[in-house]
């Protein structure tokens, strides 16, 4: 072989490396990174399925000033097609001086990671190079969070959705039928525990549909190992009948 024919082998290789590294960076995001205390998702949701397409909120949690930071989800909206970038809105700020994020976005068949960028330099999370699913209800970050479910006929189902923390737990809803002139608290089980570790914990308040389509009804969800509490309250609105998946 002589030294031209190697020299057009060895630059047919990289382009072809070249060509792969281009798709791989159109798809999604190559090298893997894990939640940090710079981005990490937070908790995420469907709001509405029709025709194979789900619209989902996304919440991400980030450090730092929010006025230097754009927080972007990276997403696939069809498999095949190049991913899109959906920007998050700022929503509020946690106890421990955390920021809170919410992007809204469609997907055929959901897969994405977070973007942080400040201060011009991008940070990843993309669940450690596995890229996030609908499956992940919360994140690292977030103790515990209502799951959306579908629209409730008969006896309101309620689903936490929460991190093993320990084995001993209670987890438990308070909820009210007429503006927190009352409350009560009912226990929930446990159901499940799901594919990235967490767990499901489910109930069903013994109330009618017109009590629960009131808007006097609303509730949150308490977390409580060792003496310490996580409340799960939609970032101190607390939820309602209107947080479901709808059709």
């Amino acid at each position: 072989m002589t030294k031209t024919s190697k020299r057009s082998r060895l630059t047919a290789i990289v382009l072809t490396l070249a060509m792969t590294l281009g798709i791989f960076g159109t798809m999604g995001v190559a090298s893997a990174s894990a939640a940090t205390d710079k981005i990490s998702l937070y908790s995420s949701g469907a709001t509405f399925q029709k025709y194979g397409r789900t619209s989902y909120e996304i919440f991400i949690k980030t450090r730092g000033n929010v006025s230097s930071q754009n927080v972007y989800v990276h997403y696939n909206y069809l498999d095949g097609e190049n991913w899109k970038d959906a920007k998050a809105t700022y929503v509020t700020k946690l106890d421990d001086g955390s920021n809170i994020w919410k992007a809204t976005l469609g997907s055929y068949n959901l897969q994405y990671a977070l973007k942080l960028v400040a201060n011009g330099k991008e940070t990843w999370d993309n669940n450690n190079g596995k890229n996030y699913t609908a499956d992940d209800i919360i994140g690292s970050a977030a103790p515990v969070a209502s799951e959306r479910l579908g629209y409730q006929y008969d006896k309101y189902q309620i689903n936490a959705v929460l991190q093993n923390y320990t084995y001993n737990k209670t987890v438990f809803v308070r909820y009210t039928t007429d503006g927190w002139k009352t409350s009560n608290d009912q226990p929930l089980t446990y159901s499940k525990t799901n594919a990235n570790g967490t767990e499901t914990w489910t109930t069903k308040l013994n109330l009618s549909s017109s009590a629960t389509s009131s808007n006097n009804f609303q509730y949150a969800i308490c977390y409580r190992i060792s003496g310490t509490e996580f409340w799960a309250n939609n970032f101190g609105a607390n939820y309602d009948s209107t947080y479901r998946i709808y059709h």
